[in-house]
């Protein structure tokens, strides 16, 4: 099959989080199966024209406003072979994605002219494909940023009767929080009549939805964990977008994102200080240990356990249960037990104050504000435990990254977490991880405890939840067959 992939982000040229990692690895893994793959994404001003070759000639893209003309670039993606390269085609358009940041910035968290930015990218695509004169079978979109690519190939290109007309469309949903809801007033420019604005769903409370809109438009959805598909249909996790799911149950399914076992494989990993696999676990990850303890001003203790995080600093990821300054448990954890925890990460300034103030006061919590690529493979490496108390996860990878180093998920009974780690059960020592339901600050500190406590009580049982983790396979390779299954069915389904 021929397939396009339409994003805001693809690893290495634009990212924010796992979106841009998904889309990559995932094209990789699909060239590898033979299949013909290119993504586009819009060239922002932090990726260098310099690496990129332009393709010759102006293309005119049309929009409610008349014609924008921009240029297009292209360059391989970095991993695929020369057997089944995978191309990556940027669209350079100064106006709307030559300034700092993708979706915002500091001081511009979220851009006022998104709404026609990414209607602007959407239509694009199909004009890329005209001047390029190559046609997909499957349109893959990725979140609120390219679901309009959705509502142009069914209300706009298909009707036509041209080169369009028997492409089918697969929405992804990689975080339903994030929904691109803007004014109404920014509609006119998409270039769609009225009619379409109301049947293809874009209405939401007098605003225009451009999630929603993809929702109602693609042949098939799905998301990234089989869990998480089932929590956006309820009220609780729908973001009032549960009932478009309901209704399109049939054509909605969860795929397990999966991770790139070239890079996070601690048998390869350059990051480390020395290389080991499951037959040989336990002097790689003391010194990985020992490296982490002194990277952090930590004591060198090989028998206390330590416990690693790397995460964004905000709501979703429970920082508020676990680091509150009235009501959160970190202080207690650090205070009661005899274990070791150290945090890289970013995201809320209160949280950022926070966490630096508990490394300030407590000798057994130590924190880095920011990401390092480096120091967050060396975190998995050397924690004996990675804490994951989300509110919601729609997929996650640390968790995944955790088991592949050895470190035993603690981590909230969620989306992709339920999906990919086992629950310790401390009679027979089964499982990979340990878990709890509610998120609250007692729920933490007691799942923390009960990790603490089979560390110094259970160990053999550790070593060998240990290497059950480290032999699981989370290879992109099993999740871009069910991809496969997926255009597949999509295909078989259209007229």
């Amino acid at each position: 099959m021929k397939i396009l992939m339409a994003s805001s982000e693809a690893h290495p040229y634009a990212k924010t989080g796992g979106l841009a990692d998904m889309v990559s690895a995932l094209s990789l893994a699909l060239a590898k199966e033979g299949h013909e793959v290119r993504i586009v994404i819009p060239r922002y001003y932090d990726i260098d024209r310099g690496v990129l070759s332009l393709l010759e000639g102006a293309m005119g893209v049309p929009m409610g406003g008349g014609e924008e003309w921009c240029a297009v670039y292209t360059a391989p993606l970095p991993g695929s072979g020369k057997k089944h390269p995978v191309r990556v085609y940027f669209i350079d358009h100064e106006q709307f994605f030559g300034r700092e940041g993708i979706y915002g910035n500091p001081w511009d968290p979220d851009f006022l002219d998104n709404p026609r930015r990414f209607a602007f990218f959407s239509r694009s695509v199909f004009q890329l494909c005209r001047k390029t004169g190559w046609f997909p079978d499957i349109l893959h979109s990725h979140d609120w940023p390219a679901a309009m690519v959705n509502v142009y190939l069914k209300f706009w290109e298909r009707p036509l009767g041209g080169e369009f007309a028997a492409a089918s469309s697969v929405l992804t949903i990689h975080n339903l929080g994030y929904q691109g809801i803007y004014g109404k007033d920014n509609y006119g420019y998409a270039g769609l009549g009225w009619d379409v604005f109301y049947n293809a769903g874009f209405e939401d409370w007098d605003k225009m939805n451009l999630l929603k809109a993809g929702l109602y438009s693609a042949d098939k959805l799905n998301t990234v964990s089989p869990h998480y598909a089932e929590e956006t249909k309820t009220q609780a996790q729908g973001f009032h977008l549960d009932g478009v799911l309901r209704y399109r149950s049939a054509d909605y399914s969860g795929i397990l994102n999966g991770i790139d076992t070239t890079v996070w494989n601690p048998a390869k990993d350059p990051y480390i200080p020395q290389k080991y696999n499951a037959a040989a676990v336990r002097e790689g990850k003391a010194r990985a240990k020992e490296a982490l303890q002194r990277e952090f001003g930590l004591p060198q203790d090989a028998d206390t356990p330590l416990i690693g995080m790397v995460t964004r600093l905000t709501s979703q990821k429970g920082v508020g249960e676990l680091f509150g300054p009235a009501h959160g448990s970190a202080w207690s954890i650090c205070q009661d037990m005899k274990l070791q925890l150290v945090l890289l990460g970013s995201g809320e300034s209160w949280c950022e104050h926070e966490v630096q103030g508990l490394s300030s006061r407590l000798p057994n919590f130590k924190c880095r504000i920011g990401y390092q690529e480096d120091l967050s493979h060396l975190v998995e490496a050397g924690s004996d435990f990675f804490l994951m108390p989300s509110l919601y996860e729609p997929c996650g990878l640390n968790q995944m990254y955790s088991q592949a180093y050895g470190a035993l998920p603690i981590v909230r009974n969620t989306g992709g977490l339920a999906d990919t780690v086992e629950n310790y059960n401390q009679e027979t020592g089964e499982g990979t991880g340990f878990m709890f339901d509610e998120l609250n600050p007692q729920a933490i500190y007691n799942t923390v405890g009960w990790a603490v406590w089979a560390w110094y009580n259970r160990r053999e049982q550790i070593e060998v939840m240990r290497q059950r983790g480290m032999k699981k396979d989370f290879s992109w390779e099993k999740s871009a067959k069910k991809y496969v299954a997926l255009y597949e069915s999509c295909r078989a389904g259209r007229p």
